[in-house]
């Protein structure tokens, strides 16, 4: 009996020169990404890692959120959906609305997304042609930037500091409008990532404004919503009818790993947005809008949640000082701290990276977030668990004395 022959190899290439990557490809990578890559490393080999380094709940989506799934896989064949989503959950959004922040708002603005990055991509694909330039605030979400390279777009960076409680401000805005390249638009969240750092409701209705008399989009990040610790957080929908708002399932309500998320704009931008969405999502994973649907009924887990990062929030600015991480930067919402740390290092990265190797605890490199500026800060999320945050704050002073002593 004769052996099967073996496949033959592949062939060499007869090119003389190999394509390369698409222009557009060439953004930076998202930092925070590659921290986890290299904890989960960590983490394969044997170690406890603290993980402070990604904006991810420890906790699961809510109880409700898994039934209506269990009871989907039974009698629901989960195929495409319509692109802009499905019909009973732009509803129970719109009541969202209705019931946090007594607005009305009409369904049929409701865009359901695969989570909030498709709702970045739709928005900027939406509003702006190639050269186009949206402001963003800087220390900010670094996506923002390379989705809108990648796409064509020009970033407008504001920065922001201290004496504007890191936030931009109406003159900023109007600054950069007046410049001769121009401006389309604003983006910015409230409460902020990484600084945590929330806009007043002054402020916000001055931002609004002023877009509107310039003819500029105004773009709300408002992700973090329902995790604030002080001032509520405020929809721009309130200020601004024009305003487009982008949120996401992820945060409050636990369901990062689901992707799934939601768009309100304008009535006259909804079917550009729906030709788009068909074209390059279909729709929105149908498995995924069942569990979201589901989640408006798991309020008092969602509550509970919130409480447990309240308690982390004060762990850490209780204990981080001590350790001699002094200047925090207004921790107004979302589960982060912006801890600067300029007197230890002017390196962010490689103290990001000393902190993983030596002590087990995986932090942000702030560059993620601000490329100059940033060399002098840390993000940290306190979205974990209240023993993990006190193991994390143990961890990192006795790291910090270690190193003041080999010095």
């Amino acid at each position: 009996m004769s052996q099967a022959k073996p496949p033959p190899s592949a062939k060499p290439s007869r090119r003389l020169y190999q394509p390369a990557a698409s222009l557009r490809s060439a953004i930076p990578p998202f930092i925070v990404m590659e921290v986890m890559r290299e904890a989960a490393e960590r983490e394969a080999s044997g170690e406890r890692i603290m993980h402070l380094e990604v904006g991810q709940p420890g906790t699961p989506a809510p109880r409700a959120a898994r039934e209506a799934v269990k009871r989907a896989l039974d009698s629901d064949t989960l195929g495409y959906t319509l692109a802009l989503g499905r019909d009973q959950l732009r509803a129970r959004i719109a009541a969202h609305y209705r019931e946090w922040y007594g607005i009305a708002l009409d369904p049929a603005r409701v865009i359901v997304t695969t989570g909030s990055s498709a709702g970045f991509i739709l928005a900027f694909l939406t509003l702006l042609d190639a050269g186009d330039r949206l402001a963003l605030p800087t220390p900010g979400y670094p996506c923002y930037r390379h989705i809108l390279t990648a796409l064509g777009g020009v970033p407008r960076l504001l920065e922001t500091s201290a004496a504007g409680r890191w936030m931009p401000t109406p003159e900023q805005l109007e600054t950069a409008a007046a410049e001769p390249a121009g401006l389309k638009g604003l983006l910015l969240a409230s409460p902020a990532n990484p600084t945590g750092t929330m806009l007043e409701p002054a402020r916000l209705t001055a931002l609004c404004e002023v877009c509107d008399r310039l003819g500029l989009w105004f773009i709300s990040d408002e992700i973090y919503h329902g995790l604030d610790y002080g001032m509520a957080a405020e929809t721009a929908l309130k200020y601004s009818d024009t305003a487009i708002i982008i949120n996401s399932f992820s945060k409050y309500f636990s369901m990062t790993g689901w992707r799934v998320g939601w768009m309100v704009v304008p009535e006259a931008l909804v079917r550009p947005i729906e030709r788009l969405a068909q074209n390059l999502y279909i729709a929105p994973p149908a498995v995924s809008q069942v569990a979201a649907l589901g989640a408006f009924e798991g309020r008092d887990e969602l509550a509970a949640n919130k409480r447990v990062y309240a308690a982390n929030r004060e762990l850490l600015l209780a204990e981080l000082p001590k350790a001699g991480l002094e200047t925090i930067l207004p921790a107004d919402g979302a589960f982060y701290l912006y801890a600067d740390v300029g007197h230890l290092t002017d390196d962010s990265l490689l103290f990001a990276r000393a902190l993983l190797k030596e002590a087990g605890v995986a932090v942000t490199p702030g560059i993620d977030f601000d490329a100059a500026r940033g060399r002098s800060y840390l993000r940290l999320s306190y979205a974990g668990t209240t023993a993990d945050m006190a193991e994390a704050a143990r961890r990192i002073t006795a790291w910090l004395a270690r190193r003041s002593d080999r010095s």
